[in-house]
This record gives C-alpha cells, structure tokens and sequence, in this order.
C-alpha cells in the first residue's frame, strides 16, 4: 500500500435503497469540508440519487461517470452502475432493491481489491433480501473475508472504545462448541495487529470476557472458562501479548473497567454489542479488522420504519468515513515506518 496520504477515494456501496442509506450518505456530504479528506465514489446511480435527494432537503451536489478513470477529485462522484430505473418505496422490503444492493457491494469490493479505491464504507443492507444463487452469505464481512486477503473480524469502534468479537454471526447455543484454542488466540493476534497498525497503539492492552455468568464462577456456572480461556489466555499472555481476563461480563462495562483497555473481546455478538451501542450513542462504527483492506459501516441497519421521512441521523456513516480514512493513514505510516526503520548509528569515539 503506497497510495497519498491526501486526496483518498473512498468507495460507498449505497446499500438497501428501500432503507436510510442513500439519505446518510448524501448528508453525510453535505458539508463540503468532507471534501477536503477525501474524494467519494457512491457504487450506484446518479437518477436514483437525485431521487432520493428530493426525499430530504439538501443542497448537496455529485457527479455521474461511467468509469473509475473519470472520477473527479474533490467532488461527489458517482459510479452509473446501471441504466435501468428501479421502484424506490420506502420501506418495503424487496428482494428486487436487494439485487441492486448487491450489485453496489460487489462491484465496489472488486475496486477495493483492485486498488481502485482507497478504502470501502458500505451503507447498510437487508440481509434477507440479499439471497441469491449468486450471493449466499450472511452479510458484508463473510463476503469480505472470501474476496479479500486475511482473516475478517467484526471490530466496534467509538473512539477509544474497541470491541471484538471471537464469534459474530453464531447462534448463542452453538457458541461454546466454537470457543478453541485455535480460534481465541487467531481472533486476539488479529486485534492486536490491528491495533498496532491500524490505531497506532505501540503495546496494546486486551481485556477479554469470561463466556459464562461470573466467567463461570469457579467452574459452577459452566467449565468453559476455566477449561478453555484461562488457560488459553495465559499462552497468550506469556508470548507476548497483554490480554488479560476473563472478566465477569455483567459489571465490567457499568464499573468503566473498560476504559483501561485498548480493546475488549467478547466471545459473542450480543456481548459485545449490547453494551457497545449502548455507550456510542449512535456514533459507533463496525470496522472489519484482519483483511488487507478498509472496510467500514455505520453501526445501524435499513431502519425502514423511518426511511424517506428525512429523520435518519447520519453521525454514524459519517463516523464511519473517518474512520476509514483514519486507519488507511495509520496502515500508510506504519507501513512505512517498517519498510525503513531507523538505523542506530555508533557515537564515533
């Protein structure tokens, strides 16, 4: 990765266009001080986004090309994926808009992997209607992890707040049978990786929550925390790296014991997701850590129960945006910094 630090292109899947996204995106870059980070590409249609914009009051204006070559710096651009027009009804959720959400994701990946853009920031998609012969996956990450190179893992992100997940898209009764040696310690390598090179954090300090109620409380409520984290989690520690735990979940975001922590890892989705939306106040970003890409989303979904109504909040997107761009600087130094790292000259007697 040797891009420019200035002047990033920031790829934009525009997601479900029945839900929010297209509105957060668009107001997102409204203010034209966007503008000076970086240059958007939104994988779609430039009709479909005049539509949208007459939904909601805004002044915001973009660019229709036909190739990535006629991107213009500086301004929003959009990518005229298609030519056909497409039956917006706010909402609704259809399998049809599902198509074009897909179309947006995968064209704008295929960029991503390509080099044609910088970094990659989806707006959110329904993740039923997304079925296909073509596109089985869950979501966005799965998708990701097959596409690009690395190991994908869901990262909430809200300023010094840093959750990961050892398992995300897992049902709660198959978690225990997920919980390996082999897993918990790829999944903490891979924080700590990226909080090395992605957030500039020299020695970073893991904490890590215990899978069961009181971390099992001694073995009575449940052996997977004494049989399979702690000592995983020792292993890990004297190779090297600071995780520490596992902590009873219940109190240790309520107490602020999370502030001393550079991340937290939760062994589920909802353990960690719970209390993370429940301190960002909206302003919370799912980063896909581990892949030799930059991939970002807001932390919400579709919300068609608000869709067209000019009332979606964009703090998210636009969080996510920064991130981005934060993060593709952060890889750029440390990249650098590696490549030609500083020579110790001897003092001359």
């Amino acid at each position: 990765m040797n891009k420019k630090a200035e002047n990033i292109i920031v790829g934009i899947s525009v997601g479900d266009l029945n839900g929010i996204g297209s509105e957060v995106i668009l107001k997102t870059f409204e203010d034209s001080r966007m503008l000076e980070l970086c240059t958007p590409v939104i994988f779609a249609n430039a009709k479909i986004l005049s539509f949208v914009r007459k939904s909601f009051t805004s002044t915001v204006q973009f660019h229709g090309v036909d190739k990535l070559d006629q991107v213009i710096p500086g301004k929003v651009n959009v990518l005229n994926l298609w030519r056909e027009g497409v039956d917006i009804n706010f909402g609704v959720n259809d399998p049809k808009i599902g198509e074009y959400a897909i179309k947006s994701f995968t064209a704008a990946t295929k960029a991503l992997k390509d080099g044609e853009i910088d970094v990659l920031v989806t707006a959110p998609i329904n993740k039923y209607n997304i079925q296909s012969e073509d596109f089985k996956f869950p979501g966005h990450t799965d998708y990701l992890n097959q596409e690009l190179e690395g190991d994908a893992l869901m990262m909430m992100v809200q300023d010094n707040l840093r959750v990961g997940l050892i398992t995300d898209h897992v049902p709660l009764n198959e978690v225990a049978s997920h919980l390996t040696e082999e897993l918990i310690t790829k999944k903490i390598e891979t924080i700590k990786k990226s909080l090395v090179q992605d957030f500039s954090i020299v020695k970073p300090k893991i904490a890590v929550l215990g899978l069961n109620p009181h971390a099992g409380d001694g073995g009575v409520i449940g052996k997977e925390d004494d049989l399979v984290l702690k000592p995983t989690l020792k292993k890990i520690f004297d190779s090297g790296t600071m995780a520490f735990g596992p902590f009873p979940a219940d109190g240790f975001f309520g107490s602020g014991h999370y502030e001393k922590y550079d991340a937290i890892v939760a062994m589920y989705h909802d353990q960690g997701l719970i209390p993370f939306k429940t301190l960002s106040f909206g302003k919370g970003v799912n980063y896909t850590a581990g892949l030799d890409k930059v991939r970002t989303s807001p932390d919400h979904g579709t919300a068609y129960d608000i869709a067209g109504k000019d009332m979606a909040d964009y703090n998210s997107f636009k969080e996510a945006v920064y991130l981005a761009i934060d993060i593709f600087r952060s890889r750029n130094q440390y990249e650098e910094i590696s490549q030609k790292p500083l020579k110790i000259k001897e003092k001359q007697l």
